[in-house]
């Protein structure tokens, strides 16, 4: 089952430094992954400061700056995943160095017929 994996942390809590050495381990956790035949994708994100939100209420659509909700963490990168179950994902999420500072959320992804493959 693939698995979606989502990296939440406040932004500006890591020095450049830190930050640096988090992608660092990233890198390594994914070419683990990728020898196991696990990996499908992952990236951090740009600073929410660049998001626009599109929501289309009655037709209309409405663009706005900034994240769809105002909190604390924001989504800062993902990892998409091959994992046996839950249990699978669960141990890779805790090898994602976000997970120390931040939150990782692991969401099941819908394998829907008919959506273009990579």
């Amino acid at each position: 089952m693939k698995y979606l994996l989502l990296v939440y942390g406040e932004e500006g809590v890591l020095s450049p430094g830190e930050m640096q050495n988090c992608y660092e381990e990233s890198t390594q956790v994914t070419k683990e992954l990728e020898k196991k035949g696990q990996f499908y994708g992952a990236s951090p994100l740009q600073s929410v400061a660049l998001a626009t939100s599109v929501r289309v209420r009655e037709g209309r659509r409405l663009v706005t700056d900034g994240p769809f909700a105002e909190t604390r963490e924001q989504l800062g990168g993902y990892f998409l995943i091959e994992a046996a179950d839950l249990d699978e994902a669960i141990e890779i999420a805790g090898k994602i160095p976000g997970a120390r500072w931040g939150t990782v959320e692991i969401r099941p992804v819908v394998e829907q017929a008919g959506l273009p493959r990579k």
